[in-house]
């Protein structure tokens, strides 16, 4: 069975919200709210108090004349209960 979780989004905006117990995530575009938070739960065994979704557009890139556009994907913020931290995605 194929994975809804594609990879954790790592940048400073992600690292500073972690401190709060949000985590961003890569998802795959069908994954819902429902599904990522099952998922969380089976691989990190951790408690997942929120989901949240955002459908992220692909911008438009130019290269001289030739106009072009970066992949949309679907990114979801998971808010774990209080005192609970995934361990593989702390950052020293």
């Amino acid at each position: 069975m194929k994975s809804v979780i594609i990879e954790p989004i790592v940048t400073e905006k992600a690292v500073n919200l972690s401190s709060v117990n949000k985590y961003i995530f890569k998802v795959d575009k069908k994954a819902t709210k429902s599904g990522i938070k099952k998922e969380i739960v089976k691989i990190f065994k951790v408690k997942v108090d929120d989901v949240n979704i955002i459908n992220q557009r692909g911008k438009q890139k130019r290269r001289g004349r030739i106009l072009g556009h970066t992949v949309p994907f679907k990114k979801a913020i998971v808010t774990l209960k209080k005192g609970e931290k995934i361990k593989e995605l702390e950052v020293k």
